[in-house]
């Protein structure tokens, strides 16, 4: 399995595809192995793609914390420069879209182009919700919470008028049941930790290169007002809303197109 030894941590890796190079940024508490190797796979027919797991989480080395969004920002860098690339492109989903905020701010040089989907720059702009208060709840309780915050409009009443989005919410409910290890419970708390103290918004103005802000219009993780704050702040940004919460690159089906169409771009 391949491996790169970074700020003293194996961060664990996969790269596929051919074109242009798209470093991908998993969500939290997502691994390649959970989903992100599907998304991988998304953006593998346009690009050469490189995910990883953060550390902390899946096959990355659990290292003691705590962590900061300047820890995730610089393992991101070393991973891209130890397998050769000097400027790539970036796509970052919700947790990662904060990662590749820090990321783009510290080495703005090296970033040819930014998608940035469903997240928040916290500070002024706005933070995305609070998710380590949910870890004190039930596990029921904390999938309902979570259901409504998925897709504001995900009500059982509404959801029972629109069979076809029902689907998603079961699946949010099933991945809170799954049994965690106390070794991965860690590394998602001191991911959660550090997300908690994520603002970046005071310097997205040395963000120049290209970047798309995509939001879902009923995100109640990420509102819409927040991916608009990022967007204004950044002088060469595109703000597009899709129909849809905080995964709306599942829920409207031109989405993933509109970001590959944005990254593909010269």
């Amino acid at each position: 399995m391949p491996y790169s030894r970074v700020n003293g941590i194996d961060i664990y890796f996969e790269r596929r595809g051919v074109g242009p190079r798209l470093l991908y940024i998993n969500g939290s508490g997502a691994t390649l192995a959970n989903s992100g190797s599907q998304m991988v796979d998304v953006f593998m027919a346009q690009f050469d793609v490189l995910g990883y797991d953060q550390r902390g989480l899946g096959l990355t080395t659990l290292a003691e914390g705590p962590y900061t969004m300047a820890d995730y920002a610089a393992d991101a860098a070393a991973l891209a420069a130890s397998v050769g690339w000097d400027s790539y492109r970036v796509v970052g989903i919700s947790f990662g879209g904060m990662v590749a905020q820090e990321l783009a701010v510290t080495v703005p040089q090296r970033i040819e182009r930014l998608a940035l989907a469903c997240t928040s720059s916290g500070g002024a702009g706005g933070s995305s919700y609070p998710l380590h208060t949910l870890t004190a709840l039930e596990s029921a309780d904390r999938a309902d919470v979570f259901q409504t915050l998925l897709d504001t409009r995900f009500t059982s009443e509404w959801l029972e008028q629109h069979p076809g989005e029902a689907g998603l919410a079961q699946m949010v409910s099933q991945r809170d049941a799954v049994e965690k290890s106390a070794e991965v419970l860690r590394g998602e708390a001191l991911q959660l930790e550090a997300r908690r103290h994520h603002d970046v918004f005071d310097r997205l103005s040395r963000i120049t290169c290209p970047t798309l802000v995509a939001c879902g219009e009923f995100d109640g993780i990420a509102p819409l007002e927040n991916g608009q704050a990022i967007a204004a702040q950044i002088s060469n940004a595109e703000l597009r809303v899709f129909s849809g919460g905080h995964a709306f690159f599942v829920q409207d089906a031109t989405a993933f197109p509109e970001i590959i169409s944005f990254l593909s771009r010269v």
